[in-house]
């Protein structure tokens, strides 16, 4: 096989991974919304078992072994599938990092990024190990769910930034045109040099808002607001926040079904709000600018990809809280935001290539 054909086969590898690790945070999030987080309270296994059908078999066994926590068939084989799909991501990106190893020889070839995405995806693991056994905490189920973000982006970042050198992009002739129609460095104005700053303070403010989302959903808050555009009827409702952002509450706590009070609730809820409006802002106006004034086609495809799912995001969050937070609606929010946050780093790989 040549370096050019290696390096294709490298990159379509990474494009299923990242398929697969967008699989893995929608299914997370279904497990989640649908209080089977703890549908095994162990880990790796479930019940002591590799699957939830055999710990079904053994019912009075597994019973015994957790009685603060009674087997359900139906949770624990959401937890179990979600875990086998974490694994395989797991084992798809050590080929990824194998391949990577090598072919290190080609210049062409990323190393470091491969190996960095080992390292990342042992610490999902753990992360995921914790939040079963420290029972759903808060701050490690943010964590765990920004990993899994995290590795999804990096994976997309691979593979776009995998080139198969010149041999191959001969053979391209669609590659050579739009090398051809992208503007030298020098050539880029200030407009240019904002839109890469404003790409990258999207990226930023992007990942704050899926952090309180996601500090929204494991504080169980997503219904204190079960009103919109108001919050309890209010504008401004009655709100703790000194207790609503508490990181570390200690260990042996049940998070199951939250444990704030309803006012710390209302400020978790209320801040998500005001942080999806400040995101929409700011990504709105990023994805006009790249559309409008990009310098090359990548950047203003990425543009309006951009805009028409946060345009998506932004009717199915209201909906989402004013149907009372069904499965379905919640878990194709939690999607959205993942496919949001590809769009923009998508559109900051494009920014930074053509300048």
């Amino acid at each position: 096989m040549t370096d050019a054909n290696y390096l294709l086969w490298f990159r379509r590898l990474a494009l299923a991974a990242a398929a697969l690790a967008f699989m893995v945070i929608v299914m997370g999030a279904w497990v989640r919304l649908s209080a089977a987080g703890l549908g095994c309270p162990d880990w790796p296994g479930c019940y002591g078992h590799i699957t939830a059908g055999e710990a079904g078999r053994n019912l009075d066994a597994v019973n015994a072994a957790f009685p603060e926590r009674p087997f359900e068939y139906h949770k624990a084989v959401k937890e179990m599938v979600h875990r086998y799909f974490a694994s395989t991501l797991g084992l798809a990106i050590l080929v990824l990092a194998g391949l990577a190893l090598a072919n290190r020889k080609d210049p062409a070839q990323p190393v470091a990024l491969p190996l960095a995405l080992v390292a990342l995806v042992i610490f999902q693991g753990l992360l995921g190990m914790w939040t079963v056994t420290l029972l759903l905490k808060p701050l490690v189920v943010v964590l765990h769910l920004l990993g899994g973000l995290a590795t999804f982006s990096l994976l997309i970042w691979l593979a776009m930034g995998v080139r198969a050198g010149s041999r191959l992009e001969a053979r391209d002739s669609s590659l050579k045109a739009e090398a051809r129609l992208e503007p030298h460095a020098s050539s880029l104005g200030p407009e240019h040099d904002r839109l890469r700053t404003l790409a990258l303070a999207a990226l930023a403010v992007l990942v704050i808002q899926i952090a309180l989302g996601g500090w929204t959903s494991s504080n169980y808050a997503a219904l204190a607001c079960p009103d919109f555009p108001t919050c309890q009827n209010q504008w401004w409702p009655e709100m703790d926040a000194e207790e609503a952002f508490v990181l570390w509450r200690g260990l042996g706590i049940d998070y199951e079904g939250g444990v704030l009070d309803h006012p710390a609730r209302v400020a978790i809820h209320f801040a998500h709000r005001l942080g999806a409006l400040a995101t929409a802002v700011l990504l709105g106006v990023v994805s006009v600018l790249a559309w409008r004034r990009g310098a090359t086609p990548v950047v203003r495809g990425a543009g309006l990809v951009l805009g028409l799912v946060l345009l998506v995001q932004l009717i199915l969050g209201p909906v989402m809280v004013m149907r009372a937070l069904p499965l379905p609606l919640a878990t194709a929010h939690n999607g959205v935001a993942a496919l949001l946050l590809a769009a923009v780093v998508v559109l900051n790989h494009a920014v930074r290539r053509s300048g």
